[in-house]
């Protein structure tokens, strides 16, 4: 992996989240592709990685910062308040795996 550049390596983080990680909004999965976050999140975890300062808390803080925008913008709710737990597991072993290769 050394051998890609930052935004390959964030665009193959961010293609493997928006794959496997889902909001739950009323026992409808959308993935975060087809919501469009899955970017967003991939830019925002990569300085995590890169630092290799992974952990749950600093995941969970960035999931918190993520503002995502229900009924045409008239209500926004955290992106952790979204993604079930399982999603968020899912999430942690993709980052460990990144920063592993890294």
């Amino acid at each position: 992996m050394a051998k890609q550049s930052t935004s390959e390596v964030i665009e193959a983080i961010a293609a493997e989240i928006g794959e496997n990680v889902y909001i739950d909004i009323a026992k409808w999965h959308l993935y975060l592709a087809d919501a469009k976050l899955h970017t967003l999140l991939a830019e925002q975890l990569y300085p995590i990685l890169t630092a290799r300062s992974l952990s749950e808390d600093r995941v969970q803080q960035v999931l918190q910062n993520i503002p995502v925008k229900l009924g045409g913008g008239k209500k926004e709710i955290p992106l952790i308040d979204l993604i079930p737990a399982r999603g968020q597991a899912d999430l942690m072993e993709i980052l460990q795996k990144y920063q592993d290769e890294m």
